[in-house]
């Protein structure tokens, strides 16, 4: 049944959307969640995930409060490090050319531990992210890239504890609903219109909080935001978020605002399907290119493999996949590397080759100049400094001199055999551009004026990310202003005088 009216509505049903309802759930306001997805693709892009979430912590002490099973064996033969506030800020001005809205980027920076203990006290357990974000060298772990803590399950695992959390606190998930229109006046946004199995109706609410997601599911846009060719992109994630949510808050006024011609862009395996596959999760990506060198058709290099640790350059060099001809690009890897390869590279369905010597295996790299491939190969082994020790956790200089585009850490002559190539394309994950909040994640209109009873979070959100992205950071960010909107919207519905500020 499709309820005519309630007090907060949350369009979506992935991680921000979830803690969205939470949070309002806590004010005591009546909470329905829509869900455009039938029930067994529900979760939007979080469901897509890892689950890595970024997020501050000032030492060891700080993640045995988020991870409570955190053993003394692990800690003993583990840097964890730290991630204070100051390091997460730089990494958003970093990374985004210092665009990043700076209110927002204090919200996200500063609620972030607190929005991580909230998680866990709703019942979401988080793990340390062995494996995938610390190698064991010379007899112990370190963590790098302040990227330390993923939900248990990963991206399904999260978004199966929010939908538990959510069930408890009796909050209802209308599935194969979607949204298409806000009901909106002089007096603001008072609900949403919607189709669920061919029937258009109307729900009257107080409150909505859009968490709908991007637009890069959606190939006409993708083409008129992002630019040629990325209409050819695969899609990482959702095939549902094609930016329902952005056209409905834009026709009612609001603010369009960030990168709207950028995205989060990886490499994702060349031969995978139009859109995510839940079964395969995230196995098609491909981030252990620091530890290789990438060819493309003409059998050349193209970007500094070294540049820095992945999770801050995967996110970009996806769009540096999409440029080179026929939008893809093979891996590379010797023997001495291959221990050093991520989860993903041991997945079945990937395109791989495999050979004892260079000759036979350029030989097998589908579409690809395989002499001048060979001459690469030969000119990036003759061109590796071997006067730094190779160490997989930290930036360590190890670098080659003299070529066109020269690898400035993790450079190893690729010399022993068997060699293993990995075919790659571009995937999408999500865009930049969005519409444009406040800092309590009120929705802003072209005039500059809130937009009463309108609210957002996630990835609809423009002017966090521009140009590249830290890793984990969009998980924290929908969690930390899902959090934020779903406490705002539901404090809207409270008595003036119960309402508390921020």
């Amino acid at each position: 049944m499709i309820p005519q009216e309630t007090d907060v509505v949350v369009v979506g049903a992935g991680n921000a959307a979830l803690c969205a309802a939470l949070s309002a759930a806590e004010t005591g306001a009546r909470v329905l969640v829509l869900e455009r997805a039938p029930e067994p693709e529900a979760g939007g892009n979080s469901r897509f995930t890892a689950g890595a979430i970024k997020c501050v912590y000032d030492g060891v002490d700080d993640l045995r409060r988020l991870m409570p099973d955190l053993s003394e064996s692990e800690i003993a033969m583990t840097d964890f490090g730290e991630h204070p506030e100051s390091r997460f800020y730089d990494d958003m001005g970093r990374q985004t050319q210092y665009r990043a809205d700076p209110d927002l980027t204090e919200v996200l920076v500063t609620q972030s531990r607190d929005t991580m203990l909230w998680m866990r006290d709703k019942g979401v357990r988080f793990l340390p992210m062995y494996g995938r974000q610390a190698f064991k060298h010379e007899g112990r772990f370190r963590f790098w890239g302040g990227l330390t803590v993923e939900a248990h399950g990963g991206g399904p695992g999260l978004v199966a504890a929010l939908v538990k959390a959510v069930t408890a606190v009796g909050v209802p998930i209308l599935y194969d609903t979607r949204a298409t229109d806000l009901l909106a006046g002089d007096d603001g946004v008072r609900g949403v219109r919607v189709r669920h199995k061919g029937r258009t109706h109307e729900i009257r609410a107080r409150s909505v909080v859009l968490a709908s997601g991007g637009f890069e599911a959606n190939a006409e846009w993708r083409t008129k935001y992002l630019g040629p060719d990325w209409e050819l992109a695969k899609v990482r994630g959702t095939r549902f978020n094609t930016g329902d949510g952005h056209r409905m808050a834009m026709d009612i006024g609001a603010m369009p605002t960030g990168n709207w011609s950028g995205c989060h862009a990886t490499g994702w395996d060349r031969n995978a399907p139009e859109f995510g596959d839940l079964v395969v999760g995230d196995n098609f990506q491909k981030h252990s290119y620091p530890f290789g060198i990438m060819l493309n058709a003409n059998g050349e290099r193209f970007v500094d493999e070294g540049a820095d640790v992945f999770s801050y350059t995967y996110a970009k060099y996806g769009r540096e996949v999409l440029r080179q001809p026929g939008q893809f690009a093979w891996q590379i890897f010797d023997a001495k590397s291959q221990k050093f390869l991520r989860d993903e590279y041991r997945f079945r369905g990937m395109t791989r080759v495999r050979a004892d010597t260079l000759e036979d295996l350029v030989g097998k790299l589908a579409d690809v100049d395989a002499v001048r491939a060979l001459e690469t190969i030969h000119a990036f082994n003759a061109a590796v400094e071997e006067d730094r020790a190779f160490d997989p956790n930290i930036k360590d200089g190890r670098r080659t001199r003299g070529l066109a585009i020269d690898k400035t850490n993790w450079a190893q002559p690729l010399d022993e055999g068997p060699f293993e190539a990995y075919a790659v394309t571009c995937g999408i994950t999500f865009t930049f551009g969005g519409i444009r909040i406040t800092p309590s994640a009120e929705v802003v209109d072209t005039d500059g004026a809130v937009i009463d009873g309108l609210f957002a979070a996630g990835e609809i959100v423009g002017g966090l990310f521009y140009f590249n992205y830290p890793s984990g950071t969009g998980l924290m960010s929908g969690a930390v202003f899902g959090r934020v909107a779903g406490r705002q919207a539901g404090q809207r519905v409270l008595p003036t005088e119960h309402r508390q500020a921020g």
